[in-house]
């Protein structure tokens, strides 16, 4: 029998799991303990097939709105937040419901209220139609708010009074191309004010330092995470800018033996939202085809954790 071919293997730490993703997961745990099952969620608690599928199993009924929701069930609110209004509507219906908001994210609307209270307009940087945005533009009053995409959007904007404007951000944008866009609002309007600091949040941040510092060494990258959760897509982008092809999966099936023809060095992450163990499920495909010499690469420790609803924390 032919020896397999040898493969290094870099997987970066951290990844995976966020204490706002591991909260929100726990949340909708605990309250299929609490009050059985059916749970409803009000969208994907976070953007991941697999642990959506989980949970599922146990017994949560995923929706897209509230009326799909029976007036005596409890409901769950995602890990990206919700508008002001779906919290009311909720209330109005007698619904018991939990908010499985990220902290980090809560603290961003928090932000957006307060600097509208002062009389700001608010510049957000964010991705149009993803559910942390649509949730952020929903704590202010119509028309309080401008979302920016771009560095090219910062050209056209043509603000009423653009010397009382503040600007925010998505938590799970790209770290340079946000600072690119910061910089270009802070030239065009030297009187903006910003968060005191970032909004980007730690675990974002972390995932994509890791990627930098193994990507150069790597012939190419995977990472594994949910076409659409954009910390994932980030890290896809920040493997590609430090100058290794990269391809995101979700799960072991998913690796293209092809595509890795000729690869030597291989890197391997997980954005916020994939648990550990489809990490190890990408390993052991891998290791189908290849004799693994596995390194872990460590640019940072995390040990953030986040609080439980008060409802929940007896559970």
């Amino acid at each position: 029998m032919a020896s397999l071919p040898p493969l290094k293997l870099l997987i970066a730490a951290p990844r995976g799991f966020c204490a706002g993703v591991d909260r929100a997961i726990r949340i909708v745990e605990l309250a299929i303990e609490r009050f059985g099952a059916p749970v409803y969620v009000r969208h994907e608690i976070v953007h991941n097939r697999f642990v959506v599928d989980a949970l599922r199993a146990r017994g949560a009924i995923f929706v897209d709105e509230l009326d799909e929701v029976p007036d005596s069930a409890p409901v769950i609110f995602s890990a990206h937040g919700v508008p002001k209004a779906v919290p009311a509507a909720a209330e109005a219906r007698g619904l018991q419901y939990l908010d499985a908001t990220c902290p980090l994210v809560s603290k961003v609307h928090s932000q957006a209220e307060n600097l509208v209270a002062a009389g700001r307009h608010i510049l957000f940087v964010g991705h149009r139609d993803h559910p942390e945005v649509i949730g952020t533009f929903g704590q202010v009053p119509e028309g309080r708010m401008t979302l920016v995409e771009t560095v090219e959007d910062v050209a056209s904007l043509q603000p009423a009074d653009p010397d009382n404007l503040a600007f925010l951000t998505q938590t799970t944008l790209s770290v340079d191309d946000t600072a690119e866009i910061i910089a270009a609002l802070k030239q065009r309007f030297p009187a903006i004010t910003g968060p005191r600091g970032e909004d980007i949040c730690y675990a974002t941040s972390n995932r994509q330092a890791a990627v930098k510092a193994i990507a150069p060494l790597c012939d190419a990258m995977l990472v594994i995470g949910a076409p659409n959760s954009s910390n994932s897509l980030r890290l896809v982008e920040a493997a590609e800018r430090a100058g290794a092809r990269a391809r995101l999966v979700q799960r072991g099936y998913d690796v293209d033996f092809g595509w890795l023809e000729g690869v030597r060095t291989l890197g391997l992450t997980a954005g916020a939202s994939a648990p550990e163990l489809l990490v190890r499920e990408v390993v052991a495909r891998l290791a189908e085809r290849y004799a693994i010499a596995e390194e872990q690469v460590e640019t940072a420790r995390e040990n953030m954790i986040f609080k439980l609803p008060r409802a929940l924390q007896a559970a």
